[in-house]
């Protein structure tokens, strides 16, 4: 049986969960998000906390068991707490700027800033112009938010500029003079 899969989820005393048919809906202060659910498990709502049993026992019933899970937590923690995401600027000259909460601008060594509109439910913080955190109450959202900016500048292997991850490490290569 999956261990992920066997521990129970406790709701917060602020955030709602209903489940309908094959469809979970978690409601909080934050946001609210919903998931379908596969027919090879079942939800159950019992005081406060939320368990997710296998209806079939077979291999796409296991895989899916850990997984539902999974998925209900980060809801559960979307809406409550929220995520959140760093990313850090890197290079002379090299930093970002807000325009009305609705724009990122990146100056990063191209010729133009680069204009990112920020999605619905996205807030956007720079730090000393050149560390970012996004935040969002929808876990896969927030990732997809911060790799869609990092990929306007990916890091570069031989001076390492570009938009990285906060605590992400490059790897960094020899130039061709210091091979020989």
């Amino acid at each position: 049986m999956s261990r992920i899969g066997r521990k129970s989820i406790e709701i917060p005393s602020d955030v709602k969960v209903a489940v309908e048919e094959s469809m979970v809906v978690v409601d909080g202060p934050k946001g609210k998000l919903s998931q379908n659910i596969p027919s090879e498990v079942k939800v159950v709502i019992d005081d406060n906390m939320i368990i997710i049993q296998r209806v079939a026992d077979d291999k796409k019933g296991r895989s899916f068991h850990g997984l539902v899970r999974t998925l209900i937590d980060n809801m559960v923690t979307g809406v409550s707490s929220g995520f959140t995401k760093g990313l850090e600027i890197s290079g002379v000259g090299y930093r970002a700027e807000l325009v009305d909460d609705k724009i990122l601008r990146l100056f990063v060594g191209y010729s133009k800033p680069v204009e990112y509109a920020i999605p619905e439910g996205i807030s956007i913080k720079i730090d000393k112009q050149v560390n970012m955190v996004v935040s969002g109450f929808d876990k896969e959202f927030v990732g997809r938010v911060a790799a869609q900016i990092r990929s306007i500048k990916k890091p570069e292997p031989y001076k390492g500029k570009g938009i990285r991850y906060a605590g992400e490490k490059i790897r960094r290569k020899i130039g061709k003079s210091a091979g020989k």
